[in-house]
């Protein structure tokens, strides 16, 4: 194993067959195993019971989306035939088989954590109460409360020969009650959809207390509502998941935008994957719904002992007890864009700036940045990508102003961004009703890059500024995930992008002249390929060689190969990988000198960064992209060179504080498994996040007790701290 200060074992003799499945870990199996070190953290006691709550939602809603994609997915393969093995030798059905193995386990240790996490909220003053647990008076409040609000949106179905099963939708709660006539003993069948959403929560809080019910026991239990008059014999509690991949032929479409909608249509309609049933469903209820629903019972039926949809648990976790939650964090703002000098100014002094989020405020940086340049005189045109967005998004309206005040503007929508296409649909229509112009990118393959070009008349011409990041230009998002941007005026820069953007906007392919920027699906995959093996003929000439990699996910099988190549060439291989990884570590004679790190902690890990040492002239890159096959082949990504000294630093710290990590991370044992960092014997337990929040705020601190000190009338100098 590597460690990060560069030491690596020598290079052994030894054949290796790098076609050999059994160095190939399974893209499904590593992705839930993700899961399980999410899990850890509603186990760790270190961590806030809020947080613990948070975390919860979070694999709730993780399995939710695996199943709607990636089993949806195998299940599509399995009807489709498909036989043929993966690189790591599994066919569809055996990753089918091992991941619903898995997840089962999963989902009853999450339900065990589930129990004591209600307990631990009892002693904190939290309750999460059964509706036949509340006082009379509670009832009545939360009767009362359901008869005026929600009762009016319940609907019930009838199950019988002159009302055919009804349709379910995808992870709605059913109730299936079972009741009949009080003369007549005929059992009778009805299903009740509880009515979650669009402004309904989950939980019903009882008065002013901490009380809460979940809305489909109040339901259940006020059935008398609903049904007046007639003998409740049963109410059982389900959920269904359905397949969401319903991906049509861009290539035949006259109308993209058309075709996804008619897309999001057929999705509501789509093969149900997953059936959950609460404990105790009796088997002849199992069987029937599970027949109905078109599922094999034995292994597409879940039976769950606790609570269905636990992603719901947010409302919980969004409580405001603060001494059950982690320690507030503020976004600094960055040291060079403090003050209200102009953005543009900035960047033409200073060449370029480098952000990182949350740790530094999204809104006094990119949001800045598009207000500045929708009112700035100077800016002709503003040109940018939308993948995902928030529904309150400034980045929006600031657009939106730029058109009104006579700024050409050009959007490139990702229609495709999986469960967003409804929204993007919907700002796509509304920024087209202000003129500006709106192009879907290239046919085929998805846009995924984040990059921001604005064209301002300086007073020697036309310059180029540009944004460059990892992260969606999602407010929301930016204070949850950890990502970088760099802002630059770099002339070159700018005009790959121009490029880039001609690109994106007609889709035509000629032969494209990038300088700087590594793009997909045409020269990154091969320019990443290449600086791999360039280390491994480095370490092989006695030159300086080190790879290190932040990723999301390490999937594609030509960059696991090359990888192990420079390995068993004896370069040390840093690999900080959040979910999904195909390669083993450790593996004698091949990949000793890797180390695999996941980091998991208040933040989602969702920057990326690339180094490679060069022979002594460190490179280092940032961007969209993760090392999978459908970034590096089928998505319009880009990476962007670091080359400021200072701002190489800042990303070589980054690294070294994560891949020294003894609170939040885990290391990746040779057979996939994970075991956890401990922090050395006398060191204090500090995780790299608050290592980096603690590093932000030091900067600006620093930063503005240099501006205080400032004459005026002194020119500005550069300030980094």
């Amino acid at each position: 194993m590597t460690s990060s200060s560069g030491a690596s074992k020598t290079k052994r003799t030894v054949h290796l067959d790098l076609d050999s499945p059994e160095l190939y870990l399974n893209r499904e199996l590593t992705w839930v195993d993700f899961n399980w070190r999410v899990l850890h953290q509603v186990e760790d006691e270190r961590v806030p019971l809020l947080e613990r709550v948070k975390f919860l939602a979070i694999v709730g809603s993780n399995l939710d989306e695996f199943y709607m994609k990636r089993i949806g997915g195998l299940k599509q393969q399995i009807g489709a035939g498909m036989r043929e093995p993966t690189v790591d030798g599994r066919t569809p059905e055996q990753q089918l088989s091992e991941c619903q193995q898995k997840i089962r386990r999963m989902v009853e240790r999450k339900q065990k954590l589930f129990a004591e996490l209600r307990g631990a909220l009892r002693l904190c003053g939290v309750e999460l109460a059964e509706f036949r647990e509340l006082s009379a008076a509670q009832k009545k409040t939360v009767r009362d409360l359901y008869f005026r609000n929600i009762f009016p949106l319940v609907t019930p179905q009838a199950m019988d020969p002159a009302h055919p099963f009804p349709f379910i939708s995808n992870l709605s709660l059913n109730l299936l009650v079972t009741l009949h006539y009080l003369k007549d003993t005929t059992p009778l069948l009805a299903r009740v959809k509880v009515p979650v959403g669009a402004g309904i929560p989950r939980f019903l809080q009882v008065g002013q207390d901490l009380v809460f019910v979940r809305l489909e026991d109040v339901v259940a239990q006020n059935l008398d509502l609903l049904f007046p008059g007639m003998e409740i014999d049963g109410c059982e509690l389900f959920r269904v998941t359905r397949n969401a991949n319903t991906a049509r032929d861009e290539e035949q479409a006259d109308d993209l935008l058309a075709l996804i909608e008619s897309e999001l249509r057929e999705r509501k309609f789509a093969p149900i994957v997953r059936l959950e049933v609460a404990k105790g469903m009796s088997a002849f209820h199992r069987g029937m719904l599970a027949a109905e629903l078109g599922l094999d019972e034995n292994n597409d039926v879940l039976e769950v002992d606790g609570m269905l949809g636990t992603v719901d648990l947010w409302e919980i976790a969004q409580l405001s007890i603060h001494e059950l939650r982690d320690s507030a964090h503020h976004p600094v703002d960055n040291p060079e864009l403090l003050g209200e000098r102009s953005i543009f100014h900035t960047l033409r002094e200073l060449g370029s700036v480098l952000v990182h989020h949350p740790y530094e405020s999204f809104s006094t940086s990119v949001e800045r940045f598009l207000k500045e340049a929708s009112t700035d005189p100077k800016v002709l045109a503003i040109k940018i990508t939308l993948y995902r967005t928030s529904e309150d998004s400034k980045v929006i309206h600031h657009l939106i102003d730029a058109a009104r005040n006579g700024k050409q503007v050009a959007v490139v929508v990702e229609l495709k961004a999986r469960f967003d296409e409804g929204a993007n649909i919907q700002w796509a229509n509304r920024l087209e009703e202000y003129g500006i112009h709106v192009s879907y990118g290239v046919v085929g393959l998805k846009t995924h890059c984040k990059v921001i070009l604005v064209l301002r008349r300086d007073y020697n011409g036309l310059r180029r500024y540009a944004h460059i990041g990892t992260g969606n230009y999602h407010a929301g998002t930016a204070r949850t995930y950890s990502d970088l941007g760099l802002f630059t005026s770099d002339d070159v820069l700018g005009q790959d992008l121009t490029e880039l953007f001609n690109y994106l906007s007609t889709g035509y392919k000629p032969k494209r002249n990038y300088q700087k920027l590594l793009i997909a699906p045409t020269a990154m995959k091969v320019a990443l390929l290449e600086k791999i093996k360039r280390e491994a003929k480095n370490r092989e000439k006695g030159l300086p060689a080190h790879i290190r990699m932040k990723v999301n996910a390490l999937e594609d099988i030509d960059v696991t190969r090359a990888l192990y190549a420079a390995s068993h060439a004896g370069v040390p291989c840093e690999l900080l990988v959040r979910d999904t990884c195909r390669l083993r570590p450790g593996v004698p004679g091949l990949s000793e000198n890797v180390c695999v790190t996941s980091i998991v902690g208040r933040f989602l890990e969702h920057a990326r960064i690339f180094y490679f040492e060069n022979g002594g002239t460190p490179e280092y890159y940032i961007g969209s992209a993760d090392l999978m096959q459908r970034n590096l082949e089928n998505r319009v990504e880009c990476l962007v060179p670091v080359e400021n000294p200072r701002f190489q630093q800042d990303l070589k710290f980054i690294l070294d504080t994560q891949l020294w990590d003894r609170r939040s991370a885990w290391r990746m044992q040779t057979d996939g498994s994970y075991v956890p960092c401990a922090p050395e014997k006398g060191k204090d337990e500090v995780s790299s996040q608050q290592l980096l929040i603690e590093w932000a705020e030091g900067r600006h601190r620093e930063a503005t007790r240099l501006r205080k000190r400032k004459p005026k009338g002194i020119a500005r100098r550069n300030v980094r701290i």
